[in-house]
């Protein structure tokens, strides 16, 4: 293939910085209120266009993602082929880095990756609606993903606020490699339709805001899951007793439905020392540092 035809984006670990789970609806989808930040630990996607889709993986996870035509690449393609009759597509090949079933939405970002890199192979705009369209299709997750900037989403994760401007937040990430299954945890929350779980609504997130306000706000936060995710896989509550015993860490947290959880730091140096002392202590753990934007 020629170069002029090679396509290739990163495709960012997605972190719930909160995630309030503010009741379930009576079709039986639960509603929440997010604020998201994108990391720089991240799968990496390319795509060579042609006529027929093809997808090949390899990476320390890609075993875990599947090949097949469930895998989160070839739903995002199909879904928009449906929207764009006639849509060129071509050969996929994801490197898979990220934790699988993890609370990063991995799968989502690499769909929204496969979506971005065919709307520049089909000429057409990063803001087409039928990108949108077909990100709701494929997962609740992947309409977040589609531009990988720090914002809010409600909903069931189709309203999005614009992108917001966020201070580098030096995060410290750590997945004990256990999986947690998002449909199990929203079980274990036990909300009946209809029902909301009044713990209150979310702290209010501005534009600029310096490290030290943001910190405040999302200390307001909360994650409605990580009490259901820790029954379920008590490993979690280790891991975060952990990351908060850091030296320096401002606030721990899990992100999305689990496994994974983070650590803030106030700078690069602090967010290294811990990640380094963590990986030592547990070394079957999956531990990055990263800048949250």
């Amino acid at each position: 293939m020629s170069f002029s035809k090679f396509f290739a984006t990163r495709a960012p670990a997605k972190i719930n910085l909160t995630l309030h789970i503010e009741g379930r609806r009576d079709d039986g989808y639960h509603e929440l209120h997010s604020l998201v930040a994108f990391a720089g630990a991240a799968d990496y996607l390319t795509l060579a266009p042609g006529e027929e889709f093809a997808l090949t993986l390899e990476g320390p996870t890609a075993q875990a993602a599947g090949e097949g035509g469930d895998n989160l690449v070839a739903r995002a393609e199909r879904a928009l082929r449906e929207e764009k009759p006639g849509l060129r597509s071509g050969a996929f090949h994801l490197v898979k880095r990220l934790p699988v079933a993890a609370g990063v939405g991995g799968g989502s970002s690499d769909a929204a990756a496969a979506l971005r890199l065919l709307a520049r192979a089909n000429g057409l705009s990063p803001d087409d609606p039928a990108l949108y369209a077909a990100a709701r299709k494929t997962g609740a997750d992947v309409p977040v993903c589609l531009t990988p900037r720090g914002k809010m989403m409600s909903g069931i994760g189709e309203r999005l606020g614009p992108p917001i401007k966020l201070p580098p937040l030096f995060a410290v990430l750590v997945n004990p490699r256990q999986p947690v299954e998002t449909r199990a945890v929203f079980a274990k929350l036990g909300l009946k339709p209809g029902e909301n779980n009044g713990f209150g609504g979310h702290p209010a997130i501005a534009e600029n805001m310096d490290f030290e306000s943001l910190l405040r706000s999302l200390k307001k936060g909360r994650n409605d899951m990580e009490d259901a995710a820790c029954v379920l896989a008590p490993v979690i509550g280790h891991v975060l007793a952990v990351l908060s015993g850091a030296r320096g860490c401002r606030l721990a947290r899990m992100s999305g439905s689990g496994a994974t959880c983070f650590a803030l730091f106030e700078t690069c140096r602090q967010a290294g020392v811990a990640a380094r002392a963590i990986s030592r202590g547990h070394p079957e753990w999956w531990v990055k540092t990263t800048i949250l934007r």
